[in-house]
């Protein structure tokens, strides 16, 4: 006798024979993962060791989470280099500093502080330049305020501010402001073009131009010309730069970068020179107008060449001749002084108090300066291009929308959250730094050029009165070279950023598949690169060019950014006020107020700005909400919009919860059964069912499937994914529900007892008709139907069985003509004169006419039922023709009394063949259950019978077979047993033989009964209602599209339900489309308003 320890008997294998206790883990565990046995059983997480493999060891998980890397999409915004392998496995390792805060300065920072920022102060003044950059920038604080909640609520990959509002707001917010955040960025890429371009022209190599004016009004023209040509050039060389390596990019941003950081503190350090030494550039003056500097070389009207009075080059542009003893001048030249002011005067000169107002011009009015002596006449026309003069008309509205672009670039930090140490603390630390350090640049920047410069100065727009000179460059120190060098660089740098981030925005979107037609956008080179998106931003930043103006692309590119920004703040207050449980943002300083203020200052500057593009803006949005909604793809991200809708749900099921809806609100909310064999049965059910969505109410499609919960999960969901795509095809809006049961009419029951949620609760049953229920001996299917049609009945549910529905029409059909057929003949809430109503909404019976007809009898008058019931469908609202049939008692036919007899035979035989199979099948379980010890095994699946002496072998499938007939019998009698897979042996004998041809000799008998058998007498006065019913309606409604009538109830006594079937066959006989219809109790429709 061998004795196992305790050790031995748990390192003992049992044999998976019998019952023995073998390992668990083999149905969930391949052989790959045999290795692993020790990874799943922990012998002290052994009560869990079932479950590993779907709940895993918090170990395991944490070193998955480890490995995690949070590069989705394949798109890095401004970080994508060509070997992305080596990027995936660097760790993230950038801090505040360079990972957030300089890329964010760099970004903020651009061509309108150095090309326009002047111009706006002159423009605008001190005050409403300090208003001007205080609405901008504290929209963009408040916007990073409620990024940094979302930033921090979470891991934010490539894609950045789509990314942060299609997981908040849904797919369909995130694609369409994902879009204008795409074509914002694309726009910023033009802008910074035209900008490079514009100091490029302007100050660089003015003699590259390869367009010129031939007289003052053609020089628009001709400088829009030269910033098409030379920015399409720009724009082709960016592209290709871009296309050949990002990487060159990436590195020289710390170049372009240096380039900004210099040009601002040579500003500041001119104007702290200007202080005690300002830089000489004088500005002319005739009377109080200024001139353009470079049409001169002295401002003067007379020069001395040696001692000699001579016209200078300023006289000569003037008048026509040469002689001063008889000219022909300009009047206003002849009546004004030539004055020269210095330009710069300085910090110290008190020149602030000048400029504190604004000074807005029309176009082509020149400009002037308050307090110089004039007087004022007209000059001549030719004399107009001599002065400085406004290129555009102004307005604080215009100057708002340009500055707003020198405000974005705040998601810079959460474009780079992968590249983070510590992307929780950097993001909301840096963007909030970056915007208060830009923030105080911009203000100083409006003081410094308010007190430093002459406002003839700050309003030249392109320094024609200071020789051409950037008018910033002339307050900078050491020389105006270095803000103009500088800021061409950091212009061209912002440009090429840009031309690098928008494609891979518009590959994040693509990658995403939520809009069909961008998918080819998501493809790109074998290392990732966005080749097709680049090239679509190619064309579409040339359009930018096409525009070829500075101050109206700027606006542009507000209106998408501001778009953008506002989804951001609605974001945050929407999640904040939600209070999800997911919402736990590390960043701690938000309010829903706050991101409601930032959202409401966005919209206000969108339409302050230009309130014609923030429509179209606003339009673009919502076709592309409406398109991804309609044609995108379904995306369940956890959005806050979801949530959104469980909250209202949640509010407006409570509130359904107070009581029953009155008979105003009734909608139909239909519990629509479906036969399930891989695929829906009866798809044309599904059809119907889509033709009452005029209900505005809702559909639960509900199915059942035999057998046991544990056993049919997988089926279950099979199951579901059908039907789900069948109501996909139908367009019908609603629910599906499969439940598993043992029985059908038990899962029958439970769906109707507990679909639905508190006041959304189905109202409305439909099912299909038993079709060939007469043939087939297996009773389950119209026991099954009539079973539901009591269980509606008890819940008192509406219900609906179409019958003959392969007839019905199909979506696409329509019908041009005939009649929905209404017979009403008892009243049971309405449901019949509102069905055809719903079904005329769609455009399948646009055009059939509804007649309603009712049964008068002999004592009724049929006149007076004909005249209110006109009046009660007037009452309605509902266009009938109305017909009252008169039913006159007569004698019941023999037809009548020979189709009642016929029906009750019928049942009667098979009650008898039933009876007769229940019998022997009773008889075999007896058998199998008092002789199957006698059954003793012989060799592996072969058994011995012993029982009455008789030796036979018996399969074991047989033995499983005859177990398997007893135990469904048992379930329930009434149902039909399977047929089994082998024929059953069994051993007769003499008593067995005896009752067996008892059984044959009761036969005749039988017979001889069921030939004498008279029909009862309550059978026979409903086939007979049956029978004259069907007349009737078949003489007035055999050509109807459709016929609605009165569903008869079962009967109480369950004995006659085969007879209630052949009833209702009996009474829709000869028509082609039936809609039996009975109702649930209440009024469903009302004459009332």
């Amino acid at each position: 006798m061998v004795t196992l320890n305790s050790t031995e008997v748990l390192n003992t294998v049992v044999p998976e024979t019998g019952h023995g206790n073998h390992s668990e883990d083999s149905p969930f565990l391949s052989s790959a993962d045999a290795v692993k046995k020790t990874d799943f059983y922990d012998r002290n997480l052994a009560l869990f060791e079932e479950e590993l493999d779907i709940r895993p060891k918090v170990s395991s998980l944490l070193s998955r989470l480890v490995n995690y890397t949070n590069i989705t999409q394949g798109a890095r915004e401004h970080e994508e280099a060509e070997n992305t392998e080596t990027l995936r496995r660097k760790s993230p390792n950038m801090g505040t500093l360079m990972g957030v805060y300089l890329p964010c300065l760099q970004n903020i920072f651009g061509v309108i502080l150095f090309l326009r920022l002047t111009w706006i102060v002159g423009t605008a003044g001190i005050v409403q330049s300090f208003l001007i950059v205080l609405m901008c920038c504290s929209c963009t604080m408040l916007t990073a305020i409620s990024m940094s909640a979302i930033a921090t609520n979470g891991v934010v990959p490539a894609g950045g501010a789509y990314f942060m509002i299609s997981r908040s707001l849904g797919a369909e917010f995130g694609g369409a402001v994902g879009i204008c955040f795409y074509l914002g960025t694309t726009f910023a890429a033009a802008m910074y073009i035209l900008g490079a371009i514009e100091i490029f022209l302007k100050y660089l190599v003015p003699q590259a131009a390869i367009f010129h004016a031939s007289d003052h009004h053609g020089g628009d023209s001709a400088i829009l010309n030269n910033m098409r040509v030379y920015g399409t050039i720009c724009l082709s060389l960016m592209a290709v730069v871009v296309f050949v390596g990002v990487k060159y990019v990436n590195k020289l941003a710390s170049l372009f970068l240096a380039c900004v950081i210099i040009s601002i503190v040579s500003i500041y350090a001119g104007a702290i020179k200007s202080v005690f030494q300002p830089p000489d550039f004088s500005i002319c003056m005739l009377g109080n107008r200024t001139l353009v500097r470079d049409q001169f070389d002295v401002c003067s009207k007379t020069v001395l060449e040696g001692n000699v009075t001579v016209p200078s080059q300023l006289w000569r542009n003037f008048c026509s001749s040469g002689n001063m003893s008889s000219p022909q001048c300009d009047d206003y030249f002849n009546q004004n002084n030539v004055t020269e002011i210095q330009g710069i005067p300085g910090l110290a000169s008190g020149i602030i108090r000048d400029n504190m107002w604004g000074d807005y011009r029309e176009k082509g009015q020149i400009l002037e300066k308050a307090g110089l002596p004039s007087v004022d006449v007209h000059g001549a026309v030719e004399s107009i291009g001599l002065y400085v003069s406004a290129d555009i008309a102004t307005s604080f509205t215009l100057l708002v929308g340009i500055f707003f672009p020198s405000a974005t670039g705040i998601m810079a930090g959460s474009n780079r959250s992968g590249d983070l140490k510590d992307a929780q603390k950097s993001i909301p630390i840096g963007t909030i730094l970056a915007i208060t350090t830009t923030t105080l640049v911009y203000f100083s920047s409006v003081v410094l050029f308010g007190a430093c410069i002459e406002g003839a100065v700050l309003r030249d727009k392109f320094g024609d009165a200071v020789s051409k000179n950037l008018v910033v460059g002339t307050l900078s120190w050491p020389s105006p070279w270095v803000i103009v060098i500088g800021s061409f660089f950091s212009t061209v740098g912002a440009g090429l950023q840009s031309l690098t981030g928008a494609p891979r925005l518009l590959q994040a979107i693509a990658k995403d598949n939520i809009i069909p037609f961008l998918r080819v956008f998501g493809h790109g080179k074998a290392n990732g690169e966005p080749t097709w998106a680049l090239l679509l931003t190619g064309l579409i930043a040339e359009l930018g060019i096409l525009i070829a103006s500075l101050d109206m692309v700027a606006p542009i590119l507000s209106m998408f950014f501001l778009m953008c920004y506002l989804f951001v703040n609605l974001a945050c207050a929407v999640q904040t006020l939600l209070r999800t449980p997911n919402w736990r943002p590390r960043f701690k300083y938000y309010h829903w107020a706050l991101s409601f203020l930032g959202m409401s200052m966005c919209l206000a500057l969108m339409f302050i700005s230009s309130w014609y593009y923030a429509i179209v803006a606003m339009c673009i949005a919502g076709m592309i909400y409406k398109y991804i909604e309609y044609q995108g793809a379904e995306k369940e991200w956890g959005d806050g919009i979801r949530g959104l809708s469980l909250s209202a749900a949640r509010y407006s099921l409570l509130r359904l919860e107070l009581g029953p809806p009155h008979t105003k609100n009734w909608r139909l909310i239909i519990m629509f059964f479906v036969s399930l064999d891989l695929h829906v049965k009866y798809p044309r059910l599904l059809t119907f069912v889509s033709q009452l969505k005029a209900g505005k109410g809702l559909t639960i499609v509900g199915s059942v499937i035999q057998g046991q919960f544990l056993d049919s999960y997988g089926e279950t969901q099979a199951s579901e994914q059908a039907v789900k795509n069948m109501m996909e095809i139908e367009r019908v809006k609603g629910f599906c529900q499969v439940v598993v049961a043992s029985k059908v009419r038990e899962g029958i029951a439970h769906l109707i007892q507990s679909c639905g949620l508190g006041g959304m609760k189905h109202n409305t049953v439909v099912m299909g008709w038993p079709y060939g229920w007469r043939q087939s001996e297996d009773p389950r299917a119209w026991k099954t139907f009539i079973n539901t049609v009591r269980c509606t009945t008890a819940a008192h549910l509406a219900l609906m069985v179409p019958k003959n529905v392969s007839f019905y029409p199909s979506n696409h059909e329509r019908f041009t003509d005939g009649t929905i057929d209404v017979w009403w003949i008892v009243h049971d809430g309405g449901m019949l004169m509102l069905l055809p109503f719903l079904l005329k909404q769609h455009k399948v019976w646009r055009k059939c006419k509804m007649r309603i007809f009712t049964v008068a009898q002999m004592d009724d008058n049929s006149i007076q039922m004909k005249k209110d019931l006109a009046t009660f469908l007037y009452q309605l609202r509902i266009e009938a023709e109305v017909e009252v049939v008169e039913m006159h008692d007569s004698d019941i036919s023999a037809y009548t009394y020979e189709r009642t007899l016929m029906m009750e035979q019928r049942s009667q035989m098979l009650r008898q063949m039933r009876l007769s199979s229940a019998e022997r099948e009773r008889e075999v379980h007896n058998y199998t259950s008092t002789n199957i010890h006698r059954i003793t095994p012989v060799r592996p699946n072969i058994f011995v019978d012993h029982s009455e002496g008789h030796i036979e072998l018996v399969s074991q499938t047989q033995i499983h077979s005859l177990i398997r007939m007893g135990s469904l019998y048992s379930d329930e009698e009434e149902e039909v047993v399977e047929p089994v897979a082998d024929k059953i042996q069994m051993t007769w004998t003499k008593e067995r033989y005896e009752a067996e041809r008892r059984n044959r000799n009761n036969a005749p008998e039988n017979f001889r009964e069921l030939m004498s058998l008279k029909p009862d007498q309550s059978n026979v006065r409903r086939m007979h209602t049956a029978v004259k019913l069907n007349e009737v309606i078949v003489n007035k409604s055999h050509d109807a599209r459709l016929v609605l009538l009165n569903m008869p109830g079962p009967p109480r006594n369950t004995d006659g339900d085969e007879n209630y079937m052949e009833f209702l066959e009996v009474l829709t006989e000869g028509l082609e489309r039936v809609l039996l219809v009975r109702g649930g109790g209440r009024e469903v429709i009302t004459i009332y308003s």
